[in-house]
């Protein structure tokens, strides 16, 4: 069963959770490679290890991989399915919404601003790619990446299961839209609100443990890098909150596990939970109030989620999640190779 949905220009597929349990993702994205054209193959198909699975961009620069201004409607469906079935459906709200938020961009600044090389910088909603690593299949390891400005959804499969779907990025600008159509919109809302709310709740002598810094990180520290080290301070422990702390702790931590592929989600808590969820720890700096530049993370000998909101006036927010031990399932990969050769 199928339904669309207008959001702006953009027409959104949603496909019903039971129609897409009856496909696996192999089978999606070969029906996805099925319809492309040679030279849309060439753009899109790399080999499982090649250099460009490991990029991170999520500022608006020209791509490798094949994008919605390449396909025809045939490609388009096809290529929203695969991406549909990775996600889950709250995932999957965000990111196409994020896309869409390229309009109000556009409007607001009418493609006048210019990278610092000089490019003009032009907002595209159909500027996001798609590339395929390896052979999709059922029996073995593969992947595939979904990108453009203010997205980076990386996704690896073995046996026709997700076992990594890190580094994933979400951005939003504006973070509360004021355009005409987008008025008061905020895709990250829960990012937002309960971060700041969970900051607002540690008392004075917690606060001294959790905040680094008043003045809150231009971007992540993290960036764009391959390999996400981990960041000290580690600020205020799970074991040092009160209970109500660490209910509103844990609901934060669900915003962003929660946008995964329900499969993978409940690896991602199972991991999470071995690593031990004592063992996780909220840091943050600047001010939790609108309007002031705000950045906070949740970490633990696995798992490193990052959110910052200073840019535009404190109104244009980049969020990472990243797993320290298999980022691109670069660990699984690792032992593919050395069992291979």
């Amino acid at each position: 069963m199928k339904k669309t949905i207008k959001y702006g220009l953009i027409t959104i597929f949603w496909l019903t959770i039971s129609s897409l349990q009856s496909q696996d993702l192999s089978i999606l994205a070969n029906e996805f490679i099925a319809v492309l054209t040679p030279e849309l193959k060439e753009k899109t198909l790399f080999a499982l290890d090649a250099n460009e699975k490991f990029k991170m961009y999520y500022i608006p620069i020209d791509r490798k991989g094949s994008s919605f201004n390449d396909f025809n409607e045939k490609q388009k469906n096809a290529a929203i399915r695969l991406l549909r079935a990775s996600l889950s459906q709250e995932g999957y709200r965000k990111a196409t919404e994020i896309m869409a938020l390229e309009k109000v961009l556009f409007k607001l600044e009418n493609n006048q601003l210019k990278m610092p090389d000089g490019t003009p910088i032009i907002r595209d909603y159909l500027d996001y790619h798609f590339w395929i690593f390896g052979t999709p299949s059922d029996k073995g390891i593969w992947g595939w990446k979904f990108e453009g400005h203010h997205l980076s959804l990386n996704f690896s499969a073995n046996k026709n299961t997700i076992i990594a779907s890190t580094p994933s990025f979400m951005g939003t600008n504006p973070a509360i839209g004021a355009v005409e159509g987008f008025e008061k919109k905020q895709v990250l809302k829960q990012e937002m609100e309960l971060g700041a709310a969970f900051a607002i709740s540690l008392d004075e002598q917690q606060v001294k443990i959790a905040q680094f810094s008043k003045t809150a990180p231009k971007e992540i520290i993290t960036a764009n890098n391959r390999t996400a080290h981990k960041i000290a301070p580690k600020g205020i422990s799970y074991k040092e909150l009160n209970k109500v702390q660490q209910a509103m702790f844990i609901k934060l931590l669900a915003v962003y596990i929660d946008n995964y592929q329900f499969g993978f989600a409940a690896e991602l808590y199972k991991k999470i939970k071995v690593a031990g969820i004592e063992n996780l720890s909220f840091a943050y700096a600047g001010e939790p109030k609108i309007g002031k530049g705000y950045y906070y993370r949740i970490q633990g000998p696995m798992l490193l989620i990052e959110y910052d909101n200073v840019q535009n006036n404190a109104n244009h927010v980049h969020s990472v999640v990243r797993d320290l031990t298999n980022d691109w399932a670069e660990d699984l990969l690792k032992k593919h190779y050395q069992k291979k050769h």
